[in-house]
């Protein structure tokens, strides 16, 4: 059934921060073309205060996308490389001795940046792993005695490499829930690529010109506003509980398919279940309305449940992973 009302009340959203939103989502359409689910993914993610982890093989525009976001936001940007040799203290930052002054003095790392590219994260140890999942899930970091906070305003989006695994550092499951989202992105079309082309030529022009774009920029105050309205979003208590019932048959689906359920080995956490009801307001936000729709819900669900899912040995030896399973249980989850 239906949980919309018959006649849909005209969006209360307002209508100045909305449309700055929407103006900042068909400016990152612009320049970065084909990619349309990881531009919607990070808007989503900045309105429900999240993280990501994008998988895609190289040259997918995961940098560009987020270097674009970072642009046209009155933030600061930090890109930093994880490799095999990286410490806890690059990332974090460290206590300077001043020899004039008789003193330390913090240095602060890159995860100090409101927005944050830890680019192939699954290339760094785990202690540099844990430091910066810590700092995500905790938005604070201790070096030595002192704890420093993390700015209010905080994204970090994670890449992970799917084609190379040798000399890596997968991610182990239970920390991979600290993401809000996992989202997969794959090759654009034809036609997708030949807008890419065009662009790419359009870009090195303006800087062998040296011609600068004015950019509008959404302040931080915004970001924290818009956050503030998809919070304040209605959701039925209906489709609150159809919620809540997706994340339960994620642990136990032997009420819908014996089967389905001998196939999960482990299911999404309570944290699942903020990160989905989150990201279904963000995306209703996004979409001009005032309210949640089941099919906010279900477009958000297989990239917030798919790592949070996790098959069991005898179903990832028939080809069932986390994606398989978050399909599966949407089709056998009726709606209330």
């Amino acid at each position: 059934m239906n949980l919309t009302p018959h006649t849909p009340p005209p969006p209360t959203v307002d209508n100045g921060l909305h449309a700055a939103f929407i103006a900042l989502r068909d400016a990152l359409a612009g320049e970065i073309v084909g990619q349309s689910v990881l531009i919607e993914r990070l808007l989503v993610a900045l309105l429900a205060d999240g993280h990501l982890l994008v998988e895609g093989a190289p040259g997918l525009a995961k940098t560009t996308a987020i270097r674009a976001l970072a642009s046209r936001i009155d933030a600061s940007f930090a890109r930093i490389q994880f490799t095999p040799d990286l410490l806890p203290a690059d990332l974090t930052g460290t206590d300077i001795w001043r020899p004039q002054e008789g003193r330390f003095e913090f240095q602060p790392g890159p995860v100090f940046h409101p927005i944050l590219l830890a680019d192939e994260i699954n290339r760094a140890p785990a202690k540099v792993q844990s430091a910066l999942l810590e700092a995500m899930g905790e938005r604070q970091v201790t070096v030595g005695r002192t704890t420093y906070p993390l700015p209010a305003v905080f994204l970090v989006m994670a890449t992970q490499n799917p084609i190379e695994q040798e000399g890596t550092f997968p991610l182990p499951e239970a920390q991979l829930d600290r993401f809000l989202m996992h989202v997969r992105i794959g090759y654009p079309d034809a036609a997708a690529e030949i807008d890419i082309l065009r662009l790419a030529r359009e870009r090195a022009l303006r800087e062998m010109d040296a011609v600068s774009v004015p950019m509008q920029r959404l302040s931080l105050e915004q970001v924290e506003q818009a956050r503030r309205a998809v919070l304040e979003l209605h959701m039925a208590p209906q489709l609150e509980r159809y919620l809540v019932e997706l994340v339960l048959a994620s642990r136990d689906a032997s009420a819908y398919d014996a089967s389905l359920a001998r196939r999960i080995a482990w299911g999404a956490s309570p944290r699942g279940s903020i990160a989905l009801e989150r990201c279904a307001r963000a995306r209703a936000w996004l979409a001009g309305r005032d309210y949640v729709t089941p099919d906010d819900v279900h477009a958000v669900a297989p990239d917030v449940l798919r790592h949070r899912v996790l098959p069991s040995y005898e179903a990832a030896a028939e080809g069932w992973d986390g994606e398989r399973l978050v399909a599966a249980l949407l089709d056998r989850v009726p709606l209330p």
